[in-house]
């Protein structure tokens, strides 16, 4: 087994970057989903209420991040000095205001009054603590650092649908090869590289899924969640990769071996 992708997502709900490799810091993948998207009353925003967020773009030079903006151009995202709290599920997180160029390109674009916010480091939002004891800290993914999914599993789905669909609906970070379809249900430890990595918890998936990443629109027969519902349901959900923390910082690469060291 292998690494066959790795994926960063520099903004909440924006379209993720493919890479080689990605150096891992106490956050997860170094500047995963640092930044989010709020609405007036400081509640983040996501694909699910706008699937048009797909088709703004992101890109990295160096330690600063770009959006493009369809229609408007490109944009630095740049984090102010004021401090406010933002909301993503159920937890107020202590952020930083971004820029206004950006936002209001973004707030035109959705038609909505949008702004972009920044976890600084000096914020700390706690993995989920019903499935992590430890005191680890998560930046504005939905819940871990951590979301890997199976090739062979993508591939057994799209078996079951009219129209195949590509990993960037499940916005892993880490795509993996060489095993059997669902294989990933039972892993509890991960050898990736040199790096080790704890799997936590499934994934329940929810209609973000539905959205075309090249088109912005939701599939009207709502696939593949509705295939998915069919045969993969579970007491968390609909269940399509696994959430993970990894054991400490360090760098993975695609092509690096996967062994697994723990599985139920």
């Amino acid at each position: 087994m292998k690494v066959h992708s790795l994926h960063v997502y520099p903004v909440k709900s924006l379209t993720g970057i493919e890479v080689s490799c990605f150096e891992m810091d106490d956050f997860g993948p170094k500047g995963d989903r640092r930044w989010m998207i709020v609405d007036e009353e400081r509640r983040f925003v996501t694909q699910r209420e706008l699937p048009e967020l797909a088709k703004v773009s992101t890109s990295l030079h160096g330690g600063s991040v770009s959006i493009h903006v369809p229609g408007q151009g490109d944009f630095l995202l740049q984090q102010t000095d004021r401090e406010l709290r933002v909301l993503v599920w159920r937890d107020w997180v202590k952020a930083l205001e971004g820029g206004s160029a950006a936002s209001e390109a973004l707030s035109r674009y959705c038609g909505r009054s949008l702004r972009f916010v920044y976890m600084p480091d000096s914020s700390f939002r706690r993995v989920d603590a019903g499935h992590v004891s430890e005191y680890r800290r998560v930046g504005f993914a939905d819940g871990f650092p951590f979301l890997i999914t199976n090739l062979a599993s993508l591939s057994e789905l799209n078996g079951r649908l009219e129209a195949p669909v590509d990993m960037r609906r499940f916005r892993p970070n880490i795509v993996i090869e060489g095993m059997a379809p669902w294989q990933e249900d039972h892993w509890r430890k991960l050898l990736v590289g040199e790096q080790s990595f704890n799997v936590v918890k499934p994934s329940s998936r929810c209609v973000l899924t539905t959205v075309d990443p090249d088109t912005g629109l939701k599939d009207p027969g709502l696939q593949p969640l509705r295939a998915l519902s069919g045969y993969r349901r579970t007491p968390d959900g609909v269940i399509f990769g696994q959430n993970a923390i990894h054991e400490s910082p360090g760098i993975i690469h695609v092509d690096d071996s996967v062994t697994v060291i723990e599985s139920e």
